[in-house]
């Protein structure tokens, strides 16, 4: 039976490879609708190639743009109301949830009711709002289906086994672009500099995130909620290789890993093909020729970025979408060319000292909150 997919962001670093995994398995996917922003000649090129019935992008004018573009019979949308008929208004089974950022909450949400599978690659969305996303999936029963690597290795690591029987839960991090530098070291390196991410190839915020760490922090409360786990029993370490993409731990002093190289098409493919295994496009984990693999105890002094996330995680409430929000507007605001690279942690650091934390937001509440976060942050002069 042919699976039939949505992509929300099938022009960046997820979406382009969850296509790749698509075209390699013609017969098992089909592509259904495609949702982008900006980039209309790549999703031009995606029409040609997948023929989705859908697509969605920005704005009105880079529809009319893209309709001159192709010669497909295709129905082109755009705005958020074009992003939430491709999540929940089509005929997809899994819709793969690979948009940047908070924006992806609500079609995630929308496509939660519509009864449709989430493989979710936007953890912003758990971070946000984590109670309501898990509240509205346990409600209509649809299930959430990791595409991060680490969260893909957990969840594998947990096949099977009584969450009664897990002690904590791993989550291994490469350190990212700086994972050698001190403190002190990280005075004035430069947006190319940090782009350079010794192992993934991902898109620049998620690199940006990766150096930081703060990447790392979004995972440990995505992992909380996917999992149903307290923060006593998430623990990070450093691993240089990314090659153990995360561990479990049980109450018999057991640890279950996944290993693989460091491709995001394999979780990618695991989250669409679920239960089932395929074989993949990717090279295999070669043991022998890595030779050995490193661990070190993760430092929160070094990694401000993590520290802040942990302790906004057990906070609650909506102190983790001002996290998120704050960081997005940092990490913009670096990339940019406004802000130094250090400046990103002070700028989430103000931030939340600055919110009143509200306790049980609804969902007008969690984006209230991350919109006072995104213009506080916004409008911070260093």
């Amino acid at each position: 039976m042919t699976q039939k997919i949505a992509i929300l962001g099938s022009t960046g670093s997820i979406g382009t490879q969850t296509l790749d995994v698509i075209k390699h398995n013609p017969d098992s996917f089909r592509v259904e609708a495609l949702a982008a922003g900006e980039n209309l000649t790549l999703l031009a090129e995606q029409i040609h190639t997948f023929k989705p019935k859908k697509v969605s992008v920005a704005t009105r004018d880079l529809a009319e743009q893209l309709g001159l573009m192709v010669n497909e019979p295709v129905d082109i949308l755009y705005g958020p109301e074009g992003l939430a008929e491709v999540a929940a208004a089509t005929e997809a089974d899994t819709v793969v949830t690979a948009v940047v950022g908070s924006q992806g909450l609500g079609p995630t949400l929308q496509a939660i009711e519509a009864g449709k599978t989430i493989a979710i690659a936007n953890k912003e969305t758990l971070v946000s709002a984590g109670h309501l996303v898990t509240q509205a999936a346990a409600k209509h029963g649809v299930s959430l289906l990791p595409v991060d690597s680490e969260h893909s290795a957990i969840f594998q690591c947990l096949n099977g086994e009584e969450r009664a029987a897990v002690a904590k839960i791993i989550l291994t991090a490469s350190g990212g672009s700086f994972r050698d530098k001190t403190r002190e070291e990280l005075e004035g390196v430069t947006v190319e500099d940090a782009l350079k991410h010794p192992n993934w190839a991902m898109g620049a915020k998620i690199t940006i995130d990766s150096a930081t760490m703060a990447n790392k922090g979004l995972e440990v409360i995505e992992a909380h909620w996917l999992y149903s786990i307290d923060y006593d029993r998430l623990e990070v370490l450093l691993h240089p290789e990314s090659i153990i993409h995360s561990m479990v731990q049980f109450v018999d002093h057991s640890v279950i890993a996944q290993l693989g190289n460091p491709d995001m098409r394999v979780p990618i493919q695991y989250a669409l093909s679920y239960p089932n295994r395929k074989p993949t496009p990717t090279e295999p984990l070669d043991l022998i020729k890595i030779g050995t693999l490193h661990f070190k105890e993760m430092d929160l002094q070094r990694f401000p970025c993590l520290a802040m996330a942990i302790a906004a995680g057990r906070a609650g409430g909506s102190v983790p979408a001002v996290y998120n929000a704050a960081n997005e507007v940092a990490v913009a605001r670096f990339l940019a060319g406004s802000i130094t690279f250090l400046q990103i942690e002070e700028t989430i650091d103000r931030v939340l000292d600055a919110h009143e934390a509200v306790r049980d937001p609804n969902l007008d509440e969690v984006l209230a909150c991350d919109q006072w976060a995104r213009e506080t942050a916004h409008n911070l002069v260093f």
